[in-house]
Parts: structure tokens; sequence; C-alpha cells
């Protein structure tokens, strides 16, 4: 089977009522069960101490009305292992958004360190109340580790995007990074982990593209700078990223935000087919985005059609980095300017 066959066969598993599948096969799979419990004791036991906050406002003293940003996921989205809330992916986006687009922004924390895809409807019932403009989704790391079946994972998410959309939010999911690239995970689990990781990363974007909102892909992201410098990328347990870890996160998923919020520089308008983006079928689009971090894919439409007869057509794109900025600390509150009901509600 190839990968974007078995991409497909897995996403429509998980859209239509499949339980079934691994991406392993039945030996494989128990192979990671015993394995997954092996790596889990080599990383050790969470943290007591909750990561840092993120929640609350940026940009003090730009104009409003401000852009309301949910976030939501595992460990991964709350910053786990780093000290201060500077650190944290949530304060380093919310502080480049309100930097790049010169308005305030609210910034509200919903992730749970060591959620699984199945926590993310609990998730989207606190966070629908502060109707976010925006909604950030790191999850699928721990459904791996967990050895949740892939199926019941993308379906947990699409069920999630699909809320978030229906009530008009923007969302952009980061898809599962790849666990090939963690150190305490020895083969022959880092090889099976790999293939999990990956496919089910592919079937998350065709789920969320499904669902109408956008989707980047982790992959490997830190995989190259992880093998030069472990001790810098990942934390102490040598499993969560690190403060410049964090940072290499975040700036994969802010042109994708920003873009989500349609904020896109004049230049990136069109598709630059020179820097390999261009309009694909669905599945061709996911494997690419697997095989490629920090690739953007998002639904489009040829001659007034969303779909082909290979199924939906999807825009991918490689943004260009924004100009870095340093995270800043939230305000826990804002003085609204006259006559901002966002500022008064927050």
């Amino acid at each position: 089977m190839t990968k974007a066959a078995a991409a497909r066969k897995l996403a429509a598993a998980a859209l239509y009522g499949g339980g079934g599948l691994t991406v392993a096969g039945a030996g494989l799979y128990g192979v990671l069960v015993g394995e997954a419990k092996l790596a889990r004791k080599t990383i050790g036991p969470v943290l007591e101490d909750p990561p840092p906050d993120a929640t609350g406002w940026y940009g003090r003293g730009r104009p409003g009305p401000a852009i309301r940003i949910a976030l939501l996921g595992d460990s991964s989205a709350a910053g786990y292992g780093v000290d201060r809330v500077e650190e944290t992916p949530g304060a380093l986006v919310a502080t480049a958004i309100s930097e790049h687009t010169e308005r305030r922004t609210y910034l509200r924390e919903f992730c749970v360190v060591g959620a699984k895809s199945s926590d993310l409807a609990a998730q989207v019932d606190r966070a629908l109340p502060i109707e976010p403009e925006l909604a950030i989704i790191l999850i699928g790391g721990n459904d791996v580790t967990h050895t949740v079946l892939p199926s019941q994972s993308v379906r947990h998410l699409a069920e999630g995007v699909r809320r978030l959309v229906a009530a008009g939010t923007k969302v952009v999911v980061g898809t599962c990074p790849d666990l090939g690239t963690v150190q305490p995970i020895a083969p022959p689990l880092k090889q099976v982990a790999r293939a999990w990781s990956r496919r089910l990363a592919a079937a998350q974007t065709i789920a969320v593209i499904e669902e109408g909102a956008r989707t980047v892909s982790l992959g490997s992201i830190l995989g190259p700078e992880f093998a030069a410098a472990p001790a810098l990328l990942f934390g102490p347990d040598q499993f969560h990223p690190s403060a410049e870890g964090y940072r290499a996160l975040a700036n994969v998923l802010i042109p994708s935000a920003l873009a989500a919020l349609g904020e896109v520089p004049d230049e990136e308008a069109a598709l630059e087919a020179y820097r390999g983006e261009g309009v694909l079928p669905i599945t061709r689009a996911a494997v690419r985005a697997v095989n490629q971090p920090g690739t953007e894919l998002d639904g489009t439409e040829i001659a007034g059609r969303r779909a082909g007869v290979r199924g939906l057509w999807v825009e991918l794109r490689h943004r260009r980095g924004r100009r870095q900025v340093e995270g800043e600390a939230p305000s826990a509150s804002e003085a609204p300017e006259p006559s901002d009901p966002v500022g008064e509600n927050a």
C-alpha cells in the first residue's frame, strides 16, 4: 500500500466509522505497547508543577478590538518543562500575533498536560464561550505513546474542529510530530513510532481540511537540531522540548496562524511554484506535508469546485518565517478602549 493510500484509508476509517485499522499490524502493535511502556519509564513521571499559564492580554497599548485566541491540546501546547511564561508556545505565538497585526491579543489556554485527542471535546466546551477568532490545536503525541488507535484519534480531532468551525472560529492544527526523533525511544519502537506518528499526522491533515480548517506539519521539525544538540532542543526528560525547542515550534505555527487571520503579506498572496507550492489532491498533499515540516495545507477551489476525482483540492504552501519577537508575559487584564466590548468581556 502506498503512503497516500494508507493515509486515505486511515482517514476514511476515522471519518466513516471503521475502528480496526492500525498502522503497524497486529504483531508490531504488540511490540509498540510493550516498548512504549519502557520508553515512558525512561522519560519518567510527569512534573508536579504545571507549566506556566500563558492566559492573558498581549500587546498592551495597541488598539482593539482584541484578537481572541484559544490554545488547545496537550503538553506541547502548554509548554511543559519550561520555567517562565515567556518561553511557552502560547506566549510566543500571542506576542508575535500582536506584534505583526498591531492589535491587542487575548490568549486563553485550555490545553492540558497528558491530553489525548479524546480530551479535546471538554477543551472545546470550555473554549467556545469566549468566542475565539482563532483556535490553535496541538494534539496526537500522547495518542501514539498510549497506543490509541489512529482512527479513534482522528475522529475526536475532526469532531472538535467541526464544532469550532461551526462557531465561526478559524482553526490551525499542528499535526502530530514525528516521535521517531525522540531519544528515549529505541528500535524497534523508534521505527514503529515514526510510521505511526507520520501516518496519524497525514490522517489528521485530511480530516481537518475536510472540516474546513488548515494544518501545519510539525513532523521532524526538531529532528535535525535534536541530533546535533539534544541538550539544547529538548528538555531534561529528553522527550519534551526545551525553551529553544518551543521557540522552534512557535516559529512554525506563527505564519499559518497569521494567514488564518487574513494577515498575509502581499508577496505571499500567490502560490510560488519555485518554492514547491501548488494545488494538489488532498492525500498527495497530506503525505508531502508529513515529510516536510512547516508545510501548510488549506482547502481551495478549482473552477468553483472544492474537489476533483481524487478528492478535495488543497493549497500547499511553505510560508516564510516572520520576524522573531521575544515572548512577553501576559497582563492579567487590559483596560478596554471606549466602546470595546472585547476588552470588557474577556
